[in-house]
């Protein structure tokens, strides 16, 4: 297998750069190039030259990181040099100009650390969205991933599902030996019922992971010039909607995510609801319905200036907040009420209600288990065991083969969410994040 090489930190120009190198030829390309290694896991300074013509190409720091104790479980080694793109080319260039030196593929330094057995999918899942983290909870949750928290206990409940089948299996192949019951212990379904709890549990958690990832959805409805899209622009701080005293203005769902103290919450702004012969404004009313009907949350926006007498729409299982808008015309204050009251002119009010926004993403992302399932295909794997786990507490007088055939299919399953069976189809899309 031939050695890799690639810049792993950010692209350039920046203050440096991270160039990193994995392979059975990683010492001798730092010792073409910088001089014997050091010490492993040890920065040294060096100058790092051309292996063909000895000209210096930068000076840097020089990590060597001998397997299996590196990344990817094979040796490793990094060049920590100056950021800036003609260095970076230089450096790469001089890499493969060496021979079973090349370039790395997308994701391949993962890859190679998933073939060795140094993370498994789930990690790998992590790392990939600690990459793209945008928030503190998409970091936390990540991290939490990344760390192999999921893997523990997934590897856990694996291993309690093949002692039990093991207990089956004795029974089968034994069963004319005098010391082997034919009868299951006592409290084998017991252990069986509680490894399916614990995992119907984490299966719960799919829901609060999704908001993490996605963002608290949050959709902006009520009567045209209700003051839907000026509010919009006036917490984006830009003009993403077009805002004018026509009614009907706004057709197609527009969205702003939003950072409320590390909880991501997108907001969509939606057409204006009311009763038109216009077919391009009738898409994008059924539109703003549909919205609402997969958001988390409905503000519906009522004018406090008195010329919205519309009535909220009643959403099956999806809260509705009552807002107050164009509350600067009137005279009488709402402090002290329950009540929504903002004025996108002025910004009074915003404050209270992107308060108000946070607490609602914090309680819906907040969860008390040691980690979330995180990903649709977790989630899959994960109802594919419960079904299997289903089958063998379903009828316990079932012959013992058949129960030890629901045993297999769901330590199997387990095995689909870590990487350890049938995953061909999820490395190449998860190696290329």
């Amino acid at each position: 297998m031939d050695t890799i090489c690639a810049l792993s930190s950010g692209g350039p120009p920046s203050g440096v750069a991270v160039i990193r190198i994995s392979g059975e030829l990683a010492q001798t390309c730092v010792e073409k190039m910088t001089g014997p290694v050091g010490e492993p896991r040890k920065a040294l300074l060096r100058t790092i030259r051309d292996p063909g013509t000895g000209d210096a190409l930068d000076e840097g720091l020089v990590l060597w990181l001998p397997g299996p104790a590196s990344f990817t479980g094979e040796d490793c080694a990094e060049f920590q040099c100056h950021g800036s793109r003609a260095v970076i080319q230089a450096i790469l260039a001089a890499l493969v100009s060496m021979d079973h030196v090349q370039l790395a593929d997308a994701g391949e330094f993962s890859r190679r650390a998933f073939d060795n057995g140094k993370l498994d999918l789930t990690e790998l899942e992590g790392l990939a969205d600690l990459v793209h983290a945008e928030t503190e909870a998409q970091r936390r949750q990540a991290l939490v991933l990344a760390q192999g928290h999921m893997r523990r206990d997934l590897d856990g409940w694996r291993e309690r599902m093949i002692a039990l089948r093991a207990q089956i299996e004795a029974r089968l192949d034994f069963s004319d030996e005098d010391d082997v019951s034919v009868e299951l212990p006592s409290g084998f379904f017991d252990a069986l019922e509680t490894i399916r709890g614990e995992i119907a549990s984490a299966m719960e958690t799919f829901g609060i992971a999704e908001r993490v990832r996605d963002g608290l959805r949050v959709a902006i409805m009520g009567a045209p010039n209700a003051g839907k899209s000026t509010l919009l622009n006036r917490i984006a701080k830009r003009d993403v909607a077009i805002v004018t005293e026509e009614a009907g203005t706004t057709r197609d769902v527009l969205e702003v995510p939003l950072d409320l103290d590390g909880y991501p919450v997108v907001l969509f702004d939606t057409a204006g609801l009311r009763e038109t012969d216009n077919i391009v404004e009738r898409e994008g009313i059924r539109r703003a319905r549909r919205t609402a009907e997969q958001s988390d949350l409905v503000l519906w926006l009522r004018d406090l200036s008195g010329r919205d007498d519309a009535p909220v729409e009643a959403l099956d299982s999806v809260p509705v907040w009552i807002v107050w808008t164009k509350a600067d015309l009137v005279l009488d204050s709402a402090e002290g009420s329950d009540e929504l009251r903002v004025s996108a002119k002025t910004g009074d009010g915003l404050d209270r209600l992107l308060e108000r926004l946070r607490i609602a993403a914090s309680q819906a992302m907040n969860s008390d288990a040691a980690w979330l399932v995180t990903r649709r295909r977790q989630a899959d794997a994960l109802g594919s065991v419960l079904s299997s786990l289903d089958n063998a507490l379903s009828d316990r007088g079932r012959p013992l083969e058949m129960i030890a055939e629901d045993l297999r299919a769901a330590s199997d399953g387990i095995g689909r969410v870590t990487g350890r069976i049938d995953v061909e189809d999820v490395l190449d899309r998860l190696f290329g994040e």
